[in-house]
């Protein structure tokens, strides 16, 4: 019975996805170990080795032969580098990083249903690396290639290659014959056959264990006889591997030290036990191998993990969201019944309550992924960057093990990804510059997070020529957004802000870097839309710093709820920086808008009645809400403080969705939908 490989796609994408990254970041760590000395240079060669042997790994059990040749042909070149790290130069990087973004093309393409072929010009580049051999010693002629596993008995004019500048291009390890008989070598003087158990247990996160299995089998042919399986081979075919474990009865003449490092370069094996007993090479084994044992247990077995698609999570969120709101709902209900009754009620709503709020709390736990998920490309788009602009960089990460929503970093890694751009084409000088200017001549960025209570603040920071005030402020003017009079009352730090803003930026030509247009202004509205902020420090000569401020979830916020008119409204807490009640008739006035005193500075007060062109005047006594606008703090007016609630979101649809200032709905206890503002988009219509 074949196969049906189709349902195994959708992980096989995601899986390679994560190989490929991991290679490209090995490949920057590589760049970066060899120019410092050398220091990690082995590890990074040996990671490398073992995503490019999963890729083709995985390829080849999904029969996606293109994919399968072109990793291989990968894997080959990396293998040069494994045994003579001293043969990587800049233009073998270079190399490397164009097969890596050729694989995930053609990832890509397997995705989209079709078997891709591969880039015959860079397959022919990597053949012809593969190939080049470093300078001869004495001999002028052409040394044999190197097989991958020794032969057992070298005969007459068939010896073993030893020459670390060949490798094998084969898919499976081949003896090398010499255009010219070679004395024979002596043989060894005792030499025997193994015959080995190998009980292999293939991990629990293995979406495909049966197609492990036979790549074990596979694997362990190439190093010997393979006299049986169990299950057995046809069993593997048909996607039969019961407790996902495997035995291997195998005889070999290599060591069980080999065979280890054999199978552990197979991904997805949680545990692997060997067992010998030597015999003399040509006797026969005497009796049928014994059924398996237990194979060893993995560390941290008792530890599962799955894969499952995003909308599922989203849908299964979506319902514990629902749950709360019924639970809401009949509390309210309850509160209409007689006292003397309510109590068992409250009981039970309590209980319910308690339960489903743990429910929502491991959806979320489920939903939060590292943020090495989108800071994880930084490194090799630094570095690319860089070398199309002539420049040097190094980036520092930390704290990428520190997780978030994924829904919030799915929005971030465009904008994550500008700011770095930015910095390299517009913060870092030239080298030459940095000298002059008592710098080293690499230049330096860091993206550091943190956590801090119930948000994680994310930090890009740079050491380089800093952001110019004095030139924003000019931009600015020039560009319509402000006039002179107005930013000349902005602080520094305020007039950093005007980075943000449409079409301002001090970018003196315009590339396909950056310089687009398309700037921090779009950073911030994704940001914002988000329930985040966006911060901007610098100093003149020394860098600059972008600080995300970040919520752990889109999908349920803390609300301040208020009433204007008839209507209640909602505006994040994340957003509020406190609330005053005060006379409007009372207030200072600034260019005839009344102003608030609050945390010394004046802030300007906007009836939000007037805003949302609701009905009805408040009266003059108010409560003013001092919350985050677009250009700092504003105060809006309000007839009542309602309260805090826990809230479960839900996006607007059309049309609702395009009215300015409404970002969100979610529904009270009650069953009263409540609109949440986006105070910074309420005021710019």
């Amino acid at each position: 019975m074949a196969l049906d490989l189709t349902k195994y796609l959708s992980l096989f994408v995601a899986e390679a996805g994560e190989h490929l990254a991991g290679f490209s970041g090995d490949l920057v760590r590589l760049e970066k170990a060899k120019a410092s000395g050398g220091p990690g240079m082995a590890q990074a060669i040996d990671s490398m080795f073992r995503h490019a042997h999963s890729v083709k790994g995985m390829a080849g059990s999904m029969q996606l032969e293109g994919i399968t040749a072109f990793a291989h042909q990968v894997e080959d070149l990396v293998d040069v580098f494994r045994k003579d790290p001293g043969r990587l130069d800049a233009a073998a990087v270079d190399l490397l990083l164009a097969a890596g973004d050729a694989l995930v093309v053609m990832v890509q393409a397997a995705a989209a249903g079709t078997n891709p072929s591969p880039d015959l010009a860079l397959q022919g580049r990597l053949i012809d690396a593969t190939r080049r051999r470093p300078e001869p010693r004495l001999a002028a002629e052409p040394e044999p290639m190197r097989p991958s596993v020794a032969p057992e008995r070298p005969g007459p004019g068939e010896v073993e290659a030893r020459d670390a500048g060949a490798v094998d291009l084969q898919a499976e390890p081949v003896r090398a014959v010499p255009a010219r008989p070679e004395p024979p070598r002596p043989e060894p003087a005792a030499r025997t056959v193994r015959r080995v158990e190998a009980q292999v247990e293939i991990a629990g996160s293995c979406p495909v264990p049966a197609v492990r299995g036979f790549l074990v089998v596979k694997k362990l042919s190439s190093l010997g006889t393979v006299t049986g399986s169990a299950p057995s081979q046809d069993e593997l075919r048909a996607g039969r591997i019961p407790g996902k474990k495997l035995t291997v009865f195998l005889e070999t003449p290599e060591t069980l030290q080999t065979l280890e490092r054999a199978l552990s370069q197979i991904s997805d094996i949680a545990g692997v036990v060997l067992r010998a007993a030597e015999l003399p090479q040509a006797q026969a084994p005497a009796s049928a191998p014994a059924p398996a044992a237990a194979g060893q247990k993995a560390e941290g077995e008792g530890s599962r993990t799955v894969r499952v698609r995003t909308e599922i999570l989203d849908a299964f969120l979506d319902a514990v969201g629902e749950l709360i709101l019924a639970t809401a709902r009949i509390r309210e209900i309850g509160k209409t019944l007689p006292v003397a009754s309510r109590a068992p009620l409250d009981e039970g709503v309590d209980r319910l309550h308690a339960i489903v709020k743990d429910l929502h709390d491991k959806v979320m736990a489920v939903r939060m992924t590292p943020l090495a998920l989108v800071t994880e490309r930084l490194p090799r788009a630094a570095r690319d960057v860089a070398r199309r602009l002539g420049k040097q960089v190094d980036v520092d990460v930390r704290g990428a093990e520190i997780e978030l929503d994924r829904a919030i970093l799915e929005e971030l890694a465009d904008p994550f990804l500008h700011v770095l751009r930015n910095a390299v084409d517009h913060g870092i000088e030239a080298p030459h510059l940095r000298l002059l200017a008592g710098k080293p001549a690499t230049g330096r960025l860091t993206v550091h997070a943190r956590r801090e209570r119930d948000r994680v603040i994310v930090e890009f920071g740079d050491d380089g020529k800093g952001m110019d005030p004095t030139k924003l402020r000019a931009a600015a003017v020039a560009r319509g957004a402000h006039t002179a009079s107005e930013v000349a009352a902005l602080t520094d730090r305020e007039a950093l802000l005007l980075a943000t803003l449409p079409g301002v930026s001090t970018a003196e030509t315009v590339t396909d870097v950056s310089g687009r247009g398309v700037g921090l202004d779009a950073v911030r509205k994704t940001v914002e839309s988000m329930g985040g902020a966006l911060e901007l420090e610098s100093s003149l000569g020394q860098g600059a710093r972008v600080v995300f401020r970040l919520p752990l979830t889109v999908a349920v916020q803390p609300v301040l709820l208020v009433r204007v008119g008839e209507e209640i409204l909602g505006l994040p807490i994340a957003k509020v920086h406190g609330a005053a009640q005060v006379g409007l008739s009372r207030l200072d006035r600034t260019r005839g808008a009344p102003v608030l005193a609050y945390d010394g500075e004046l802030v300007p007060v906007h009836d939000l009645t007037r805003l949302l062109g609701l009905p009805g005047d408040g009266g003059d006594e108010r409560a003013v809400v001092v919350a985050e606008g677009a250009e700092g703090r504003i105060g809006l007016a309000v007839d009542a403080l309602l309260g805090q609630q826990e809230a479960v979101l839900k996006p607007l649809a059309q049309p609702l969705d395009a009215v300015p200032g409404l970002s969100a709905v979610t529904v009270l206890g009650s069953g009263r939908p409540v609109f949440i503002l986006d105070v910074p988009r309420l005021l710019a219509a």
